[in-house]
């Protein structure tokens, strides 16, 4: 019983590493994904424990303990191999970075294996704020930092779930980084469809200038932020609005171009991608045209548009990373400073885990961008 126990272990070991190379089936819940990529070399001490205690002379070394060593071996290679894969990308990062966007400070390396083991950042004093009728935001004071640059923080959920508050950790980290933290709440889908969101967001851009002496920030100095369907909203205001107070965008797992989605969606994915963008804008491309235009950051992008960095892995079974491929090569064309890390074995809510392969590189990358656009 305890050799087939350890050979089950380590062959769940094995199946969960392949979520680190391959996309999750649609059958699967995506979830595992991030627990793969962003975990794994918290979980890889499940296969080597099973590999050990079925190699002990007590349980006899006959084929189970040889198959358990063997899977536990592949697993513990799968779950690892994205901290290797950081490192390897971690190296070019900065340089990368001072490329695009010019020098930021230098406070930290972009990926460290000893960082693996790091605790999540404190909780940070917040407060809860109307900044449109019914819609709240929470605000997070920048730490040490008198009239501190701004973060809009725009949540995903696909347009018609979710709220505000998704990563209380991002935020804390990003006040103790000495940026101001607005994470807003927006009118969700079916029961309000674009340009319902983009509106929220410029309401809630104009409350912060209101009353940015209260809040200690600078009106000049704001970034929009999102993820998911969130990213696609801050791309397409940021591009939009043309307000100069917007110094930049982070988009994280983002789809830039609604026809571009409405092609390749499918009734049967995992998001019901063609019900979802019909509640979210009001009809089909044939339908609701204009919608799906004035909703695409990809064909929003002008010349003069702000900064962009996007985030993205490319096995995301959610959002298609070509989706961000395609703007990072239209802001290049237009001659906007932009930045595409792509991540090979992440999929969605990569930065959850801060310590994690994914939560290093992305918080180095999202901390740099701030620097050098609000300096």
């Amino acid at each position: 019983m305890r050799r087939l126990a350890c050979l089950a272990a380590a062959a769940f070991s094995a199946a969960l590493g392949l979520l680190t190379i391959l996309p999750s089936p649609d059958w699967l819940s995506w979830k595992l994904s991030v627990v793969a990529g962003q975990f794994g070399y918290m979980v890889a001490a499940v296969p080597l424990l099973a590999a050990w205690a079925a190699w002990r002379p007590a349980l006899g070394r006959g084929p189970f303990a040889v198959a358990t060593l063997a899977l536990s071996g592949v697993a513990v290679v799968l779950l690892v191999q994205p901290c290797f894969q950081a490192w390897f990308i971690a190296r070019s990062l900065p340089a990368r970075m001072d490329r695009e966007f010019g020098p930021g400070r230098e406070s930290s390396r972009a990926f460290t294996f000893t960082g693996l083991l790091r605790p999540w950042p404190a909780a940070v004093p917040m407060r809860t704020l109307a900044y449109a009728g019914p819609l709240k935001l929470d605000f997070y004071p920048a730490f040490g930092r008198a009239q501190a640059p701004c973060v809009i923080v725009i949540h995903g959920g696909g347009w018609n779930d979710g709220d505000r508050g998704q990563l209380p950790q991002f935020n804390a980290w990003l006040a103790r980084e000495g940026y101001a933290v607005a994470d807003i709440s927006y009118r969700l889908a079916p029961k309000s469809v674009w340009p319902a969101q983009r509106e929220d967001v410029a309401a809630a851009i104009a409350f912060l200038k209101s009353a940015s002496a209260s809040l200690g920030i600078d009106p000049s100095r704001l970034v929009l932020l999102g993820r998911s369907a969130g990213g696609q909203i801050a791309e397409a205001c940021a591009y939009s609005l043309r307000d100069p107070s917007v110094r930049g965008v982070v988009a994280l797992y983002a789809p830039a171009d609604m026809r571009f989605a409405w092609l390749w969606g499918r009734p049967d994915d995992v998001l019901n991608s063609l019900e979802l963008l019909r509640e979210f804008l009001g009809g089909t491309p044939e339908t609701a045209g204009p919608a799906f235009d004035s909703a695409s950051g990809y064909l929003l992008a002008a010349r003069g548009s702000p900064p962009t960095l996007q985030v993205h892995g490319t096995i995301d079974t959610l959002v298609w990373s070509r989706q961000s491929e395609r703007l990072s090569a239209r802001l290049s064309e237009l001659g906007v400073p932009n930045l595409l890390l792509t991540l090979p074995w992440a999929t969605h809510a990569l930065e959850f885990n801060l310590s994690g392969p994914s939560g290093q590189l992305a918080s180095f990358a999202v901390r740099r961008f701030l620097d050098s656009v609000c300096r």
